[in-house]
């Protein structure tokens, strides 16, 4: 039996290499005689650049940036071909913030770490810069980045503003040579990477759903909301009407900064599936497994597991899901082209025991669900 096994990361505890060797060890135990082809996957958040470099090789290039709170940190940028591509949580994501300072750091945290590696990428010669964007700390609409590249936001005196969403709140221009602020042109191609759709604003937008994931309490929220509000109405009078973008909400609105720089948007799970060759597995595997620390409602939202599920149905071929923990329906699950999901945590006992053994759990799992699926298993 031919199984694909093309999982993305599970955030916090596993990359998409770890959790693809556990499935397919806890599978192989089971189910020895069958074939499992291993295609780790990202969709622009967390793991981006190792799923791309493994699948087109490529140099990597290390430097020194800002962390989503100013302090220095490392992050690395993948050269291949004229084309750098960047993961925005290398220079701001929410491991990088201490669980501890979340709740006191969510209105600062900045994104200035993006335009750093994106100049970096500029000098070194790239045409273009494909930006994966999931997983970061901050929710300052991309302020942060677009300070890095000459374009800072202003208050009515023209003081450059503090770091964060918050400080948005006074907001008046950017930095530039027009009176309403300029948008800095980088002379490269832009593209963002997500498969976020949230626009920038709103009950759907950066702050109010992701906020409270980065440590915002529901006055926190509010803050950031009143910020990123004027934010988008800066980046208006400077040209850029991106707020209701699909997008827009991504990396707590970095995708807005790049798309009021011009980028193109595309789905970051089917860029990673072209690259990384998982089409053309699909078409010869008879079962595609796939997987994530949490398939919840978010992940219906064209993420990557729906993006897996979506070409293994066009080529009639089962797709399930080895998650963390499962909070969605059957029907829901079966809508998108999920055949069964199944949580660690439910087969663990819970998730602390899932979390304390992520590795065993999630190959004792898988071994279970080759006793149910494979022709090949020993029952």
């Amino acid at each position: 039996m031919r199984v694909v096994v093309a999982p993305d990361c599970f955030t916090g505890t596993l990359t998409a290499a770890e959790a693809a060797e556990a499935i397919a060890a806890g599978w192989l135990a089971r189910a020895p005689g069958d074939e499992l082809i291993k295609r780790p996957l990202a969709d622009g958040g967390p793991g981006f650049i190792d799923v791309l470099h493994a699948a087109l090789g490529g140099i990597r290039h290390s430097l020194r940036v800002s962390g989503p709170l100013g302090n220095s940190v490392t992050a690395e940028w993948l050269e291949h071909d004229g084309t750098a591509y960047l993961e925005s949580a290398q220079a701001v994501g929410l491991h990088l913030v201490e669980r501890a300072d979340r709740a006191a750091g969510c209105l600062r945290t900045g994104s200035r770490g993006v335009g750093e590696l994106l100049l970096a990428a500029k000098e070194a010669g790239a045409h273009t810069a494909v930006v994966g964007l999931g997983g970061s700390a901050s929710t300052d609409g991309g302020a942060g980045m677009l300070a890095a590249l000459g374009a800072a936001p202003l208050d009515a005196d023209g003081a450059e503003l503090g770091s964060g969403g918050a400080a948005l709140a006074d907001c008046a221009r950017l930095a530039g040579p027009a009176p309403a602020g300029a948008l800095p042109v980088l002379g490269m191609r832009l593209v963002l990477a997500s498969d976020v759709e949230n626009p920038l604003l709103g009950t759907h937008g950066a702050a109010q759903v992701f906020g409270p994931q980065k440590g915002a309490d529901a006055e926190a929220v509010e803050r950031l909301e009143v910020g990123l509000t004027r934010y988008a109405e800066v980046l208006a009078a400077a040209g850029a009407q991106v707020q209701d973008r699909a997008g827009a909400g991504a990396a707590g609105g970095l995708g807005a900064g790049l798309l009021a720089l011009g980028a193109d948007r595309i789905s970051g799970a089917a860029f990673v599936r072209e690259r990384t060759g998982l089409d053309a597995e699909l078409t010869k595997a008879e079962l595609v497994l796939t997987g994530e620390g949490s398939f919840d409602w978010q992940s219906l939202r064209g993420k990557l597991i729906t993006a897996v599920a979506a070409g293994a149905a066009e080529r009639g071929v089962p797709c399930l899901v080895l998650a963390g923990q499962v909070s969605v329906g059957r029907r829901e699950a079966g809508a998108v082209g999920v055949d069964t999901a199944y949580a660690v945590a439910e087969h663990a006992g819970s998730a602390e025991a899932a979390l304390a053994d992520p590795v065993g759990t999630l190959r004792a799992l898988a071994g279970d669900v080759a006793g149910q699926w494979s022709r090949e298993a020993d029952r």
